[in-house]
């Protein structure tokens, strides 16, 4: 008896509270508190609680009903496809700043690749707080 009540305790799916969209919400969308949900589910490596999402910008199409991912949402873009914006280097003392052109979309902290405009070569940099992409 007690090995067939341990078996079905082990067999049972762990529910827990997870994330969902409340509407379906487009990417590039910032979210609010309305846009999300808490309903209990066995999904694994979903949110649990939406207060780190909210003022998070949507990087794929969130479905209403559906779990919300870490790789769905991340920092709003502070710097968009074909932008231009300065390129700052900076080693023991020198600081070089020139203009480059953003080749995708990025929020502040993610790395973007940006080519220069001077020598068309392209670099990867990371986007800062005032829109500068500092070249790594």
């Amino acid at each position: 008896m007690r090995l067939t009540l341990l078996l079905l305790t082990l067999a049972a799916p762990a529910w827990a509270d997870t994330v969902v969209a409340t509407r379906t919400i487009r990417p590039q969308s910032i979210l609010t508190a309305a846009d999300l949900a808490v309903q209990p589910t066995d999904f694994a490596g979903a949110f649990d609680r939406p207060d780190p999402l909210i003022g998070q910008e949507t990087r794929v199409v969130l479905y209403a009903g559906r779990p919300v991912l870490p790789e769905d949402v991340g920092p709003p873009a502070l710097v968009e496809r074909n932008q231009i914006v300065t390129l700052a280097y900076s080693r023991a003392g020198l600081l070089i700043r020139l203009d480059g052109r953003s080749l995708a979309r990025a929020g502040v902290g993610e790395r973007v690749r940006v080519m220069n405009l001077q020598s068309r070569a392209t670099l990867t940099g990371r986007v800062q707080q005032d829109g500068t992409v500092r070249v790594e």
